[in-house]
């Protein structure tokens, strides 16, 4: 099923408990502090039930059409056709909602396509999965993940000295139909406008921990969960064209609090099992093909980027000093070196043992080559659109309200109009690149995009396990080998 918008949004009304701060939202979906968001997520839905998307954004199988993001690929055109679905996706957003409805989704399929490394974790829970694949694609289900545990309580030690219960989420009870989790998981980003939230983790859990060794799916809704939301960056905007990104693209984060929250065995997926919890992901296409995604999404990102810096420096008809162009062609660089890693993942895609029809992935070494490539240089894009703006944005009015003094008006586009653009162009330009570099919600994709595959040491950690060592080691040796003892200097010569 290919839901819609309206479909959408009408599901975001099951009585979830969303707080801002203090104040409990009753309708996420009209609280002014979401309801654009909200619109931008439903705008996704419209986009991939539109008649004219049909090919790109689902596939037929059984006679019904699902969500691209929701096939398990068998052929590079598979994966082509996924990456095109990915890219309509994050172009709709500019690359700004980072978890949008194909991020859990290409999690969950890559665990579908491998789905006897379950059995490690024990009978029945590779059926549960499945079952539930199958429930998210014929539902259409966007569902948000928190899969690590609260900053500072990594360490349960400290809990335990000063007889404090540890805050991570774990399972508190065990029962003939499910289990009961109680405690707190990061970082829920759009789980305010998504279905379910996928609780698991993507951290190494200890041994003696099995209790936080849960991975389960539970619907926003369920009783005992409440999600607690960062300040929306749309909250207290008098409109929408003087901070246009914060207004319709806050995909908010939150963090997700479960009292007693009761887990039927049906979505429970891993119990118990320490290893397990975090090598699902790893030991399945399910981090590769989530991860894609991400890789995608920025590329989307990028190209806005890119093209405001070229709108920047045209309006004050700087782009043909040679300094400047040479900045402009880096970027176009950059951003085409992303967008070539992109697709030599696909090119060179890797294959899944599965049967006879088994499964494609994309190239995992070249994924985590351009996801470390992504959370290293955002800082420094951000540093060159910055240097290339600026201080034209504060030159600009304080907001767009000049415009309804007639006065004010004739004396703006006087003034502030340039040979290369008027004044009013000018502005949202402006307000555009100020919402992109120097606004709450920039700040908190820096952050972000720094930090939303793990720390440095984390990506790179992926790139060690995923290099072929033993080829280059060979490289190395070939050469070794062939270096002999000059003749001269052999024992025997000197004899």
């Amino acid at each position: 099923m290919l839901k819609t918008g309206k479909e959408h949004l009408e599901g975001l009304r099951d009585g979830r408990v969303v707080y801002i701060g203090g104040e409990k939202v009753d309708d996420v979906t009209t609280h002014p502090a979401f309801a654009q968001s909200a619109k931008s997520m439903a705008a996704l839905y419209d986009m991939k039930a539109d008649p004219a998307n049909r090919e790109v954004m689902s596939f037929e199988e059984g006679g019904e059409r699902f969500s691209t993001y929701y096939l398990k690929p068998r052929t590079p055109d598979d994966l082509r056709k996924r990456m095109r679905a990915h890219k309509m996706i994050a172009d709709e957003t500019c690359g700004l909602f980072g978890r949008s409805p194909d991020h859990v989704s290409s999690f969950v399929t890559g665990l579908a396509m491998k789905p006897d490394v379950f059995d490690a974790v024990g009978p029945g829970y590779g059926d549960n999965l499945l079952r539930h694949y199958d429930y998210m694609r014929r539902n259409d289900i966007y569902a948000a993940y928190a899969v690590l545990p609260p900053a500072g309580a990594r360490n349960p030690d400290f809990y335990h000295r000063k007889s404090m219960p540890v805050p991570t989420l774990r399972v508190v009870d065990e029962r003939d139909d499910g289990l009961v989790i109680s405690g707190m998981k990061m970082l829920a980003t759009g789980g305010v406008y998504a279905d379910e939230l996928w609780i698991g983790n993507l951290l190494p859990i200890a041994p003696g921990q099995e209790a936080e060794a849960v991975t389960c799916a539970v619907p926003c809704g369920t009783p005992g969960v409440t999600l607690w939301s960062r300040k929306p960056f749309a909250q207290g905007l008098r409109n929408g064209f003087d901070y246009p990104l914060s207004a319709k693209f806050d995909e908010s984060d939150a963090m997700v609090l479960c009292d007693n929250v009761f887990v039927p065995w049906e979505k429970v997926f891993v119990h118990g099992n320490t290893e397990m919890s975090r090598g699902i992901y790893v030991q399945t296409p399910s981090h590769a093909m989530g991860n894609h995604q991400s890789n995608i999404r920025f590329w989307a990102k990028m190209q806005l980027m890119t093209g405001v810096l070229s709108r920047i420096v045209q309006s004050s008809g700087n782009d043909k000093i040679p300094a400047v162009a040479d900045q402009l062609g880096r970027m176009a660089a950059l951003e085409a070196t992303l967008g070539g890693m992109i697709h030599g993942q696909i090119e060179a895609h890797e294959a899944w043992p599965g049967g006879p029809d088994g499964y494609v992935t994309i190239n995992r070494r070249y994924m985590y080559a351009a996801l470390n490539w992504c959370t290293e240089n955002h800082s420094m894009i951000i540093e060159m659109l910055r240097e290339l703006m600026g201080g034209g944005v504060f030159q600009m009015p304080a907001d767009v309200s000049v415009m309804e003094n007639p006065e004010l008006r004739r004396q703006f586009e006087q003034f502030w109009s340039t040979p290369f653009m008027e004044s009013f162009e000018r502005m949202k330009l402006y307000r555009l690149a100020w919402d992109l570099v120097g606004s709450e919600f920039a700040g908190r994709h820096t952050s972000y995009e720094k930090f939303y595959a793990g720390s440095y040491f984390v990506v790179r950690n992926h790139s060690h396990r995923e290099a072929p060592w033993e080829e280059f080691h060979a490289i190395v040796d070939r050469q070794l080998d062939a270096m002999k003892l000059p003749a001269a200097r052999t024992p025997e010569a000197a004899d």
